[in-house]
């Protein structure tokens, strides 16, 4: 099978082009030829298909109010994406397109110009994007879903972008927008990694797509996952992994470490938090905690398997974190806010716990039950290695995509016979 992946980034940038990445790898090991087509940057791994990209834009911190302005009509609708993903299908001959993140930078006029061509699509959706316009189900920090259901007034009187009522029109315009042109429902699945993302989509129905759950996977060539670790880890080593942003709650691990004065909890990651949470320790004189910045995936799997436990103190919806499954890849019990997906992940007791989210107390207590029975966290981790093994095998996720690459073809044809 040919296989074109689509994200807006091509390299190793966050947690959707690592799982994208990944994947593809996991497909050529099985015989696909796989291609990829996103937004030209310097970042990018080599692509055949490299001449025929939209320009680099940015959108973020690192762009001027004059860049982000040029910007919005490519993030409401992007003629040069578009014409880039015809070309780069017709010289490709894909027998699927599969689609990531494309807000933004690509825009779904990609996905409408593949349907043109008449070729089946999937989008594995990572984020929440299609349910709310600002990706992250948050609004001043507090967690709302009051765009689940399809009203589109809550950006502009909670400020949910930034604080900004500008920011926030402008997502809720392109939210309207191609809701209106129901691009989306040119794609033949929408593919959700949690359960608890499935159900929101289902419920907002934002396009008329089938959504199917495919968890994540954890092993084969590109993600070989953690070796399990020794029965005996690094005496009260707690380890958070991943970007450090206010909706991951380190400052909630942070406080924690003040009341667990004999362990030591490492941090992993970088973010824009990191000045804030380093601050706040030294603040508050909390000296056990150290900050070790990004770490390669080598060291960041040795790092897990010397840990006695990880910690995952979100605060917002997380929709099937990386950091649990790597955690029980490397038999490592779990400790993790009791929220989005995280409970569809961890079972209380018998490969980790839940907490509430935002309670430093509960938190440090809990972490401090596991560190301080050794033979419990043993067991825990052994249990979280077995899930691995049964619901995040590589064989299983590749089984689980082809089975929704055949949904979308069927799905074509279908449409195509009744034309």
């Amino acid at each position: 099978m040919r296989i074109l992946h689509v994200n807006k980034f091509l390299y190793r940038r966050g947690g959707a082009e690592a799982y994208m990445a990944d994947l593809a790898a996991l497909q050529e090991r099985s015989g696909d030829t796989v291609a990829f087509f996103g937004m030209a940057h310097p970042d990018n791994e080599r692509s055949e298909l490299a001449d025929t990209f939209p320009g680099h834009v940015e959108f973020g911190t690192g762009a001027s109010g004059l860049d982000r302005l040029r910007a919005v009509p490519r993030m409401l609708w992007s003629v040069g994406a578009a014409r880039g993903i015809t070309a780069a299908v017709a010289r490709f001959r894909p027998d699927v397109v599969h689609f990531h993140n494309v807000y933004h930078q690509l825009s779904p006029s990609v996905i409408d110009a593949v349907a043109r061509r008449g070729v089946p699509s999937v989008m594995t959706v990572h984020d929440y994007k299609l349910v709310c316009p600002n990706y992250q189900l948050l609004a001043g920090g507090a967690r709302c879903t009051d765009c689940v259901g399809g009203s589109l007034r809550s950006p502009l009187t909670r400020r949910c972008k930034s604080g900004s009522l500008a920011a926030s029109a402008l997502l809720a315009a392109e939210t309207a927008l191609h809701r209106r042109l129901r691009v989306y429902d040119r794609l033949g699945a929408l593919v959700a990694p949690s359960r608890f993302l499935a159900d929101l989509l289902t419920a907002s129905a934002p396009t008329r797509v089938p959504v199917r759950h495919v968890p994540h996977f954890v092993g084969g060539p590109g993600r070989p996952g953690a070796p399990p670790g020794p029965d005996l880890p690094e005496p009260g080593l707690v380890v958070y992994a991943g970007r450090l942003a206010p909706e991951k709650g380190v400052d909630v691990l942070v406080e924690a470490a003040a009341a667990l004065p004999g362990a030591r909890v490492d941090v992993a990651g970088d973010g824009p938090a990191r000045a804030d949470l380093e601050r706040l320790a030294r603040d508050a004189g909390v000296t056990n905690v150290r900050f070790l910045g990004h770490l390669a995936a080598g060291d960041l799997a040795r790092l897990l398997r010397r840990a006695t436990v990880v910690a995952v103190p979100s605060r917002w919806y997380e929709n099937q974190p990386l950091a649990v499954l790597e955690a029980f890849a490397a038999g490592r019990p779990v400790v993790a806010s009791a929220l989005g997906g995280i409970p569809e992940l961890v079972e209380p007791g018998r490969d980790g716990f839940l907490v509430p989210p935002d309670d430093p107390r509960r938190l440090a207590a809990t972490l401090a039950r596991v560190l301080h029975d050794p033979a419990l966290a043993r067991a825990m981790g052994r249990a979280a290695r077995a899930r691995i093994a049964r619901d995040h095998d590589s064989a299983t996720h590749l089984e689980r995509i082809a089975a929704c690459y055949d949904l979308a073809a069927r799905r074509l044809h279908a449409a195509e016979a009744r034309v």
